[in-house]
């Protein structure tokens, strides 16, 4: 416990490093979590109390780093020791990580203190048996406060609603803690908070949680939507105090509350036009909204000019069993209306989900990566994310799988591997779990070239082509950008994916998992 005659105390929220072989590594670097954030703007809006952000993916302001990847928590804790110590657990991949530096605040007299999407059934009995002392359960800006009250004695532990720890080696779970319904009592997101951060792109949000109950999903519930006044307000904050440019919208869903949308559209469009600067946004929205083209045109205008869209896969019968309510074939109409609108596109795939008890579908993985690369060529999308499935703690996928006793033992295949980069379950016969890899890898591959380096150099040949578009100068631009931008683009993953072939050769993933697979039985 803190000491109770310390005039002030510190709160330090950590966002901890990804696996050292996750490809995701080189796009953290440049942003940073937002449920962190807003936990720290909450304690540090208390008496007494002092918060920061430490995100251990993003050090790149004079960060003190450590030999073994992440911060140097040794050197954090000597320069500017904390009291209570906050752990991000929204990522099932980073949980090792959190569990270590658990131990080590422990040592050090400190209380420990974690949330996220993996700690329900019994993750949270493992997570205060790895040096948690506290676990937070659900949205965290208003426990945070009442915990750190009852830290520090001014209140009950057992009366805070939302949390768990253990009482005489018994695990203690206190009141449900309704979700948050009004936003605008909440302070807005602090990123000075953020130590050694140099962030480029921040996210920002108006809506939490969505109905579409997709199984492989943690984020359920009805959406819950502050109003447009406090994304904006939001967004001029940043723009005007930290000089900021690129935003990502991190709502699930983009478009959900449409009149209250297409209204926070209109502002933000203003509100460029009025300050004279234009602004970049990506957001996530789902494939049906090319159906609203009064939504889109509101969006471009807006400055939203990259969407990232779940088509989780080419394969209807792979769709039917995610809950998805669409065909390949509608995905691909739907596709060209946003390319119509001047959207970049960036696509989301799950390769190889599990078909459901009694489907009596079979496709080999040749034919699956053929289905992919020829779907993905007519779809003309910009970017592409290939992500096999994961069976996150207390989604639906989880507990099938569970069931059908299919997921690999966590004894060999550790919870650093659920990162969507690794097979983590037996796959659907004829598919083997190297093949899955592999496949994954190949249709990857043959998107991220290193002949597109090649390209940039003829789109910047072809540049003054653009004389012939002066009837039309911006859909000349528009035209030349995107080729230009996604051959960079594509050059650029080349690389990333180089590298994480190269540690993921040092890793000796594949012998555990022919260990794991003698433990599924099949």
């Amino acid at each position: 416990m803190p000491d109770a005659l310390k005039k002030r105390f510190r709160f330090r929220m950590i966002s901890p490093v990804y696996p050292a072989f996750n490809i995701y590594s080189n796009v953290a670097s440049w942003t940073t979590s937002l449920g962190p954030v807003h936990v720290a703007t909450a304690a540090n809006k208390m008496a007494q109390w002092d918060a920061e952000m430490i995100d251990e993916n993003n050090l790149r302001r004079y960060g003190p780093r450590s030999k073994e990847g992440g911060a140097d928590h040794e050197f954090l804790q000597r320069q500017r020791p904390a009291d209570v110590v906050g752990f991000y657990g929204g990522l099932t991949s980073t949980i090792p990580r959190v569990y270590k530096l658990a131990h080590f605040y422990k040592s050090k007299g400190v209380v420990t203190v974690a949330g996220g999407q993996h700690f329900v059934g019994d993750n949270i009995m493992d997570a205060l048996s790895h040096g948690i002392d506290y676990i937070v359960i659900g949205e965290g800006e208003e426990t945070v406060q009442e915990l750190l009250e009852a830290i520090q004695g001014k209140r009950d532990r057992a009366q805070v609603k939302g949390i768990a720890y253990l009482k005489d080696g018994k695990l203690i779970l206190t009141a449900a803690k309704d979700p948050l319904q009004d936003f605008d009592k909440l302070p807005l997101p602090d990123f000075s908070l953020v130590r050694y951060a140099r962030i480029k792109v921040y996210p920002v949000e108006r809506i939490r949680g969505c109905g579409m109950d997709c199984e492989f999903c943690t984020v359920k519930g009805n959406p819950r939507a502050a109003g447009p006044e406090r994304l904006l307000e939001q967004i001029r904050l940043l723009v005007e105090t930290r000089d900021a440019r690129h935003f990502f919208i991190v709502d699930d869903l983009f478009g959900q509350h449409r009149t209250e949308t297409v209204q926070l559209c209109y502002e933000l469009k203003d509100y460029q036009r009025r300050i004279g600067k234009r602004l970049d946004f990506t957001a996530q929205i789902r494939l049906d909204k090319a159906k609203d083209p009064e939504l889109l045109l509101a969006m471009r205008q807006a400055g939203i000019n990259m969407v990232c869209i779940g088509f989780e896969s080419p394969i209807a019968e792979e769709l039917k069993a995610m809950n998805k309510l669409i065909n390949p074939e509608q995905i691909l109409s739907f596709t060209k209306i946003f390319r119509k609108f001047g959207f970049l596109v960036h696509g989301m795939f799950i390769f190889g989900y599990p078909l459901k008890e009694g489907a009596s579908f079979s496709m080999t993985a040749k034919e699956r990566v053929k289905r992919y690369r020829t779907f993905i060529r007519k779809a003309r999308i910009d970017t592409i994310q290939i992500l096999m499935p994961v069976p996150l703690p207390g989604t639906q996928l989880s507990a099938r799988l569970k069931r059908q006793g299919r997921i690999y033992d966590l004894a060999e295949v550790g919870w650093e591997y659920y990162d969507g980069n690794f097979p983590v379950f037996e796959p659907d016969a004829p598919l083997t779990a190297e093949e899955m890899q592999a496949s994954r890898r190949a249709i990857m591959g043959s998107f991220y070239r290193f002949r597109c380096l090649f390209k940039i150099g003829l789109n910047i040949l072809l540049f003054p082509g653009l004389v012939f578009f002066l009837g039309n100068i911006n859909l000349g631009w528009r035209t030349w950008y995107r080729n230009w931008r996604n051959d960079l683009v594509r050059f650029m993953g080349w690389i990333v994916i180089k590298e994480w072939n190269l540690n993921y050769q040092k890793d000796r993933f594949f012998e555990k998992l022919q260990s794991a697979k003698g433990q599924t039985g099949r």
